[in-house]
């Protein structure tokens, strides 16, 4: 069934907050590529964050870890090219901001002049909070990440739901409350349990943008990769698969090379 949404030519974070207010959920994507971007756009989602999952999908990393700054500008000018309506948020890598507020606000001017995107996101609460009030006070749109959060997945040791223990998770509302208290305009929530994810997102005035944290957020984002089936072997519970394009185009290749080995292609009519 057709959902009847405003007409909207571009996303901001000002329009992000009026979704939250009417109740319209948001739709988030990752991208990574002017191919794929332009497709995520037409479809009419919301955010597209240029993730630094391009770690894992684009470049084969076991973690998030290894990807660079200039990795992640080169990854957010492509997407920013094909995007006419979404917001495009960009991931600040591992090592560009933890600990240097200095080198934070370097790290997000760099992606936003070089690569022409519309945000920022960070991972963690109260230890970045120097980070982001740097960030936003240079006029910086920021999102905050908690829950699960890749970058610190040695500390963690697992990509196991956090937030379990009320300890945790008294942690996490108070990092949350910080966060629109310092200025973000919204905050992803990874993997934690989906009634605190109800608390957090009742309890904001800002939106939540849920992965692995139930329906109770004010959006959802999935890996683009994993949406679509090019990503065979990830299968977490929160995923749903929209298409087996790994299929689609595994079968699509092994015709191309049949009809190469055959000499079927290229025929008469494809030549010149």
């Amino acid at each position: 069934m057709s959902v009847h949404r405003p007409e909207i030519k571009r996303i901001t974070t000002h329009i992000l907050l009026e979704m939250k207010g009417r109740g319209e959920k948001i739709s988030a994507l990752t991208a990574y590529d002017y191919s794929m971007a332009k497709i995520v756009d037409a479809a009419g989602v919301d955010i597209i964050l240029v993730g630094d999952s391009a770690s894992n999908v684009m470049a084969g990393h076991e973690t998030t870890l290894p990807i660079t700054l200039d990795q992640m500008i080169y990854h957010a000018g492509a997407v920013v090219r094909a995007v006419k309506r979404a917001f495009v948020v960009v991931d600040l890598p591992f090592g560009s901001y933890q600990g240097n507020s200095s080198e934070a606000l370097r790290s997000a001017i760099r992606i936003m002049k070089e690569s022409g995107a519309h945000a920022v996101k960070l991972e963690g609460g109260v230890e970045i909070k120097e980070s982001v009030v740097r960030i936003l006070s240079a006029g910086v749109p920021v999102m905050g990440h908690l829950g699960l959060t890749p970058q610190s997945i040695y500390k963690f040791g697992t990509y196991t739901v956090r937030a379990k223990d009320d300890e945790e998770a008294n942690q996490l509302v108070a990092d949350a409350h910080l966060l629109e208290a310092c200025g973000c305009f919204g905050i992803v929530l990874e993997k934690i349990p989906a009634a605190l994810t109800e608390k957090v997102s009742a309890e904001l005035r800002i939106p939540t943008i849920g992965i692995g944290a139930g329906g109770g957020a004010d959006g959802q984002i999935l890996v683009l990769h994993d949406l679509i089936g090019l990503t065979k072997d990830f299968k977490p519970r929160f995923l749903r698969r929209y298409a087996d394009l790994h299929q689609i185009m595994l079968d699509a290749i092994h015709h191309y090379v049949e009809d190469v080995k055959s000499r079927d292609f290229p025929n008469e009519k494809e030549g010149y």
